[in-house]
C-alpha cells in the first residue's frame, strides 16, 4: 500500500500550507529528522540566519547581526546570528493537553552582548516577540506556554581574552486553530530573524532596546 495513503488527509493538508510559507530571504529552512515519540505524524524544519545571508544594507539591531556588520569578515567566514526548529505534531485522536489535533513546538536561540542579556526584561520581550510575531500574520492559535532561558558563556585560559556572551533561548509551543499552518511558520521565521538582530520588523514587533531597560 502507498504509505502516503496511511497518513491522515488532514496532516497532508497541514504539509501542503507549510510548503506555501513565504518565509524570510535571510533564512536559511531545511527539513530536518522529526521526533518520532511526540506524536504519530510529526515534520520538523530547522532554519538559522547567518551574515552572509542578512544582507549588508540592512542595519541590525542586536547581537551578532550587529557584531557582524560592523566586522571585516569576508563572505566566507559566515557568523551564525541565529537558529531554530519548527516542529509540527499531528495526533488524529486529538490531546487533552494540546486541545487540539496539532501542536507546533518550536525553538529559537541567538546570542547577545552580557549588558543586553543581562537585562532583567529579557525572557518578557522574548515571548512578545512571539506572541507578537503570531498576531500580525493572523496565525489563530490558542493555548500557547514556553520558557525563555538565558546562557551565559565565560571563557579562561587562553580564551580568557573573548568577551562574555549570553544566549537568549525561546522553547515555546502552541495549538493552531486548523490545519492550516502557512502563517505559522511565516510567523515563525519573523521570530528567528528578529532574534538575529535583523530588520525590517512586522509592525507591532517589539524590538530589543539598544540599552538596558529601566
Amino acid at each position: 500500500m502507498n504509505a502516503l495513503a496511511q497518513v491522515p488527509a488532514e496532516f497532508l493538508h497541514a504539509l501542503g500550507t507549510l510548503r506555501k510559507a513565504r518565509c524570510r530571504s535571510e533564512l536559511k529552512l531545511d527539513e530536518i529528522p522529526a521526533p518520532a515519540r511526540l506524536a504519530p505524524y510529526a515534520v520538523a524544519l530547522g532554519a538559522e540566519v547567518v551574515s552572509s545571508a542578512a544582507g549588508a544594507p540592512r542595519t541590525p539591531l542586536h547581537g551578532p547581526a550587529a557584531m557582524a556588520a560592523a566586522s571585516t569578515r569576508s563572505a566566507e567566514d559566515e557568523i551564525e546570528l541565529a537558529t531554530g526548529r519548527f516542529i509540527l505534531l499531528h495526533d488524529p485522536e486529538g490531546s487533552a493537553v494540546w486541545d487540539g489535533e496539532f501542536r507546533i513546538v518550536t525553538y529559537i536561540r541567538a546570542q547577545l552582548d552580557a549588558e543586553m542579556g543581562n537585562d532583567s526584561m529579557l525572557g518578557s520581550v522574548a515571548w512578545t516577540w512571539l506572541v507578537e510575531a503570531l498576531e500580525n500574520h493572523a496565525a489563530a492559535y490558542r493555548a500557547a506556554g514556553g520558557t525563555a532561558t538565558r546562557v551565559l558563556s565565560e571563557s579562561f585560559g587562553t580564551l580568557a581574552g573573548r568577551p562574555d556572551t549570553i544566549d537568549i533561548e525561546l522553547r515555546a509551543s502552541w495549538t493552531p486553530a486548523s490545519s492550516d499552518v502557512q502563517a505559522h511558520l511565516e510567523a515563525w521565521s519573523d521570530m528567528v530573524c528578529t532574534f538575529a538582530g535583523l530588520p525590517p520588523l512586522p509592525d507591532g514587533v517589539t524590538p530589543l532596546p539598544k540599552r538596558r531597560l529601566t
